[in-house]
């Protein structure tokens, strides 16, 4: 199959582009962009005109919820929502039921995503037996069976004693691992950033001590045992410098923030509503403004969707019962697209912290249109005015404080290795 893309406006930070230029596919491939390649005749034509032609995004961040919680979400479900939200590659947890810590259980994973025939799907592996923080998992194996990279997510380890020892194999075998800094003796029973507002509103505050204390311990054994470390959905100030620090210190270290801690602060907890419910916590606006700071000087190489599905049930009780997490993969760039409007960030920057930066992060060939990359891409509308519907989602989740409202910006169509996969109707 041989697909010319004309009249659109192709950018893609990996390459430094920005310019209204033809991209020509063959074989699930570009094979050039700008001028048509010798022999490449009889093509279809898509015509482009008046859309954005980006490089499909990579979300380090997706929770399918299948195997063992398809009340909150399924494989197909929420790779359905991934697509229409333009991601064509996903990072999913091991915190499903059973745990991710078999082969078997990675295989199946893989194999239902193979069959729904939408996004990409790269599960991460437990880095310990049933999460449990105890025995360490079978890494390799897990790694053999197509897990890219092994986390506790945010359960506990049993001592730093059990950590050093897991990071200690993971950098013997040269694997990559996901930290999620939380130290829960100081977080657990909390649901609000630990301020003025959770005060307030008499909410159990988690400090961002909770964070920084266990990133530093994390840090130090990182140092130790030369393991690769990506650290994933920093919330505050002080992890930014912290992560600054490391990577100026030569460790090599990576990190991630999940969109909405850019784009609110627990000052939306006025009201209550447990869609607002996130862990980590949303933050204040001091610590906010430190994350976008350090996006914009490289710190924070990726921005995910912590796109965490839940039934209707799960939110509705009082804000400290309800469930924490929010399904939004479905508008994560017209979202992304407020922090340009606001001019915290420009758009190169947000593209390639979707794209190029998180594929960088875990060592995927994705987030790119370079000649001989797959043709992964979306065409966006970046005018378009729209309503995300709760009765229009895509996504089994309920759980969204964006139902509703009129967003700017809209992903037309997503492609995957050339085959579309899904259109706007």
């Amino acid at each position: 199959m041989k697909l010319r893309i004309q009249n659109g406006r192709l950018i893609d930070p990996s390459q430094d582009i920005n310019a209204v230029v033809d991209l020509f596919i063959e074989n699930q491939k570009v094979v050039a962009i700008g001028e048509a390649p010798d022999g490449f005749e009889n093509a279809d034509i898509l015509d482009a005109a008046g859309q954005w032609i980006l490089p499909g995004l990579v979300d380090v961040a997706v929770s399918l919820r299948e195997p063992g919680f398809t009340q909150k979400g399924t494989i197909a479900s929420e790779g359905r929502a991934a697509v229409s939200g333009g991601v064509t590659t996903l990072v999913c947890p091991p915190n499903t039921r059973p745990i991710v810590d078999t082969s078997s259980v990675a295989a199946l994973i893989q194999d239902k995503a193979d069959e729904a025939g939408m996004a990409n799907v790269f599960p991460l592996g437990a880095l310990t037996q049933g999460l449990a923080g105890e025995q360490l998992s079978n890494m390799v194996g897990l790694t053999e069976a197509g897990c890219i990279a092994l986390s506790n997510h945010r359960n506990p380890m049993a001592s730093t004693k059990v950590l050093s020892r897991a990071l200690e194999y993971a950098a013997t075998h040269d694997l990559l691992v996901v930290f999620h800094p939380d130290e829960t003796s100081l977080s657990e029973g909390g649901c609000a950033h630990e301020g003025l507002m959770s005060t307030m509103h008499g909410l159990a505050g988690i400090p961002e001590e909770a964070e920084t204390i266990a990133l530093m311990r994390d840090l130090l054994l990182v140092e130790k045992t030369g393991v690769r470390a990506h650290f994933a959905r920093l919330s505050c100030a002080k992890s930014i410098e912290m992560i600054a620090d490391a990577k100026a210190s030569g460790l090599d270290v990576t990190a991630d923030v999940a969109l909405h801690n850019l784009l609110l602060t627990d000052q939306v907890l006025d009201n209550f509503d447990g869609h607002y419910h996130v862990l980590p916590p949303l933050r204040s606006d001091e610590d906010r403004l430190t994350l976008i700071e350090g996006i914009k000087a490289g710190v924070i190489s990726a921005i995910c969707s912590d796109h965490q599905p839940h039934e209707k049930m799960a939110k509705i009780a009082p804000f400290a019962a309800t469930e924490p997490g929010m399904a939004n993969v479905e508008i994560i760039l017209p979202l992304a697209m407020q922090l340009m409007d606001e001019g915290d960030l420009d758009f190169a920057t947000v593209l390639q912290c979707l794209t190029s930066g998180p594929a960088a992060c875990f060592g995927l060939e994705a987030g790119s249109l370079a000649v001989g990359s797959f043709a992964d891409f979306i065409l966006f509308d970046s005018t378009a005015r729209w309503t995300w519907s709760y009765e229009g989602r895509k996504t089994k989740g309920h759980n969204s404080p964006y139902f509703g409202d009129e967003l700017v910006g809209r992903v037309m169509s997503t492609y995957i290795s050339g085959q579309r996969v899904y259109q706007v109707v």
